[in-house]
This record gives C-alpha cells, structure tokens and sequence, in this order.
C-alpha cells in the first residue's frame, strides 16, 4: 500500500524544477549543464529560430569548406536540451580536416552532392568526394559540442618544431611547414 500512495505523489505533485524551456542567458558564465535561464518574460520568438541552415557559408578558404553553427551561443533556445546542429558546405575538393567533438557525438545528414564521412574512434573527418559542391546538416547531442582540429592542435602551435618533429615522426623542413600555413612559431 505503501508503495500506491508513493506513486500517487509522483503523479500528482510535479517537479517544480521542469521547464518548457530554458533560454540561455549568455552575458553569464556557462557551466557543464547549460547557461542559466532567461527571465521568461523577456524570451521572444527569435530566441527559437535559427536561419543558419538556409544559407551557405563562404567556401573559399584554405580547405574550401564552411561550416555554420547552430550552437547555444547562435541558436539560445537550445539550451537545456541536449543538441545543436550545424550547416556544413564543402566546395569540390573541400575538406573539413580530422577533429573531435569532445563534448558531443554527431550524425551527418547529407542533402547533396557526395561526401565521404571517416572516423577512427572519436576523430572524424569529411571529404567532398564528388565534382559538384555538397552540403549535408550535422546534428550533435549536446548545445556546445566543442571542436579540436587535429592539425591546428599540432601545428597551428607555439610548440618547438624538435617536440613535434617527436610526436609526429616528420623531419623539421615539413613541421615547419605544417607550422606557416596552420599559423604555429617555433
């Protein structure tokens, strides 16, 4: 019986901490659960909609690919939920180079052209595999899923070249290289 009465006062007594929605309030500080909340008084529709998806990004760079975020800190009405998503545009022979998102997994959506998807445990990368520009939709199970581009993360350093001649096996001439173009000294 005393079971019953413990199951009727989960269902008749709600939580007074569940929220249709928790706008983050992003002049304040971010924690591993969110923003805090938006006085619900002062939310307004834009909170809710995100345009990015509609238009493509700017492809001409260095790995002919653009990527637009739809993250907390662009789409406020996310926060809390548990997902972001972002708009990926890669131009013939576009590259979005091998990375991790260490706060998110993610599932690639692609609307068109022909994109090969890698991955080797949590790094992943794409690659425009066909003539035409592609664009595919990425979804991620958290608002700020983050991002560590392998090659920025080992080049585009201020490392000395002799430590990461070490930890990648390339001889000096090619570190220094990789260094110029990802924007790394030393």
């Amino acid at each position: 019986m005393l079971h019953i009465l413990f199951l009727a006062a989960l269902l008749f007594f709600p939580s007074s901490q569940a929220a249709d929605f928790c706008v983050a309030k992003l002049k304040g500080a971010g924690s591993p659960s969110g923003y805090a909340c938006r006085n619900p008084a002062i939310v307004t529709v834009d909170d809710f909609v995100f345009s990015g998806l509609g238009a493509a990004g700017n492809t001409t760079n260095i790995i002919s690919a653009a990527v637009t975020p739809g993250f907390v800190q662009q789409f406020p009405g996310v926060n809390g939920l548990g997902l972001s998503t972002a708009r990926l545009d890669l131009a013939p022979g576009g590259v979005i180079p091998i990375h991790t998102h260490p706060a998110a997994s993610e599932i690639l959506f692609v609307v068109y052209g022909k994109i090969t998807a890698g991955f080797i445990s949590s790094s992943a990368n794409k690659i425009n595999a066909g003539g035409t520009t592609a664009l595919a939709i990425v979804s991620f199970n958290s608002p700020e899923p983050g991002l560590q581009i392998t090659d920025f993360a080992l080049f585009g350093n201020n490392l000395p070249s002799n430590l990461v001649e070490k930890t990648t096996f390339l001889d000096d001439a090619q570190v220094k290289k990789l260094k110029g173009v990802l924007g790394g000294t030393g």
